[in-house]
C-alpha cells in the first residue's frame, strides 16, 4: 500500500531534522534507518499501529529507537501519515491535521 505524507507532517519534519543536527547529531543516520524501516513495515502491515486514544480512525506507531511516532490513517487506497509526532509533546497539542 503506498503511504501519503500530508502537509501536516511538514514542520514535524522541520523539528525532526532540526533535532537530529543540532540536539542529537550522532543519531541522525540511526534515525533514517529506522524510519524508512519502519515506512517499510508500515507498508506491508498497515493495521500494525495501535489505535490512538484521543482520534477515532487515527492509528500510532512508534519509530524504532527514536522519540517519533507516525500519527496515521489508513484509506481504502492509501496510508495518509498525519504527523511525524515527538512522543516527548503533550497529546492535547496533536490535533493540527483535523
Amino acid at each position: 500500500m503506498q503511504i501519503v505524507f500530508l502537509e501536516t507532517t511538514a514542520q514535524d519534519m522541520v523539528w525532526v531534522s532540526h533535532y537530529y543536527e543540532q540536539v542529537f547529531p550522532e543519531g541522525r543516520l540511526a534515525f533514517r534507518r529506522h524510519f524508512y524501516a519502519m515506512e517499510e513495515l508500515l507498508k506491508e502491515n498497515p493495521l500494525l499501529g495501535a489505535r490512538h486514544e484521543l482520534f477515532e480512525g487515527v492509528r500510532e506507531l512508534r519509530i524504532y529507537k527514536t522519540p517519533f511516532s507516525f500519527i496515521y490513517r489508513v484509506k481504502s487506497d492509501r496510508i495518509e501519515v498525519l504527523r511525524i509526532w515527538d512522543q516527548r509533546r503533550d497529546m492535547a497539542r496533536l490535533r493540527d491535521f483535523e
